[in-house]
């Protein structure tokens, strides 16, 4: 039996990798964690085990109060037996053993994106067969909506999400929202990325064509595997509407000047969305 295919989907946040992660969950040749982002790599690098560990902690408490399947209880009983002695062999013990005879298995944690170059490196030596896959977004769209995402969180199902939004973005314009930055910063993920991997075993789409048949028979001719039809008018978390304002997207257009320019020079032709944004910048 041959070894396997390791799929990495390493982000972009907020671009697409929940839709991209319920296609390939649905898909016959591939096995897909019930833990969507599994967060090894990160976890490994920071130290910080806990966070992830406490999230699955709680999930299997509110699994068993519902009756849950007993299935992903099991397997989240599996994961955390790799988080509490964290090493690359129980990762891919892991994988290879829920993935049975499946042959590509899947990780999408787009935080990987955010991993050093010689991180990145090492994945990509943990098989023979190891491919990434990034998703970009439209900058200024994918931060209104990660804003928007983090502004829902905090002010729950009632307060003022305007205001929190707002601030929020306000704060990224000063630096003091580092993850946001670092989420969208695509000249340095994928200066990272392209120093990391072998542009064979690399892919890279666009959000805004990513929900479209040709797209995904090329994301599937990357991976090896046959397509399948997708939901293509099915978004997954896609947020709540909350309209950026035109002096918003004005600053916002400015402060990425420089992705659109990096992305149009390294993946060119951008889609319309992006094209009109990056004239906005001028």
């Amino acid at each position: 039996m041959s070894t396997p295919t390791l799929l990495f989907c390493v982000g972009a946040t907020k671009a697409g990798t929940s839709w991209l992660y319920r296609y390939l969950e649905g898909h016959p040749a591939c096995f897909t964690p019930v833990i969507k982002e599994l967060h090894y790599f990160d976890a490994i690098d920071t130290g910080q085990i806990d966070g992830p560990r406490k999230r699955l902690i709680e999930r299997r408490r509110r699994l068993v109060r519902t009756n849950g399947a007993p299935g992903s209880i099991e397997a989240i009983d599996r994961w955390l037996d790799v988080l509490d002695a964290p090493s690359d062999r129980a990762y891919l013990d892991y994988m290879t053993t829920s993935a049975g005879a499946k042959s590509v298995m899947v990780d999408v944690t787009p935080a990987y994106g955010l991993l050093s170059t010689e991180r990145l490196g090492s994945m990509t030596r943990l098989l023979p067969d190891v491919r990434f896959i990034y998703l970009l977004r439209d900058p200024v769209e994918r931060l209104w909506s990660h804003i928007r995402m983090i502004a829902k969180r905090r002010v729950g199902a009632s307060g003022d999400l305007r205001a929190t939004a707002d601030r929020l973005f306000n704060r990224f314009l000063k630096g003091l929202q580092p993850d946001v930055e670092a989420r969208g910063d695509y000249r340095s993920i994928i200066g990272r990325l392209d120093a990391a991997v072998d542009p064979s075993r690399l892919f890279f789409a666009f959000y805004e064509t990513l929900f479209a048949p040709e797209q995904i028979e090329r994301l599937c001719h990357f991976v090896g595997i046959e397509p399948v039809a997708g939901d293509f008018d099915r978004r997954v978390h896609e947020g709540i509407s909350l309209k950026m304002r035109d002096e918003q997207k004005m600053k916002a257009r400015a402060y990425f000047a420089p992705q659109y320019d990096f992305v149009a020079a390294r993946l060119g032709p951008l889609p319309a969305g992006w094209q009109a944004n990056m004239m906005g910048a001028r």
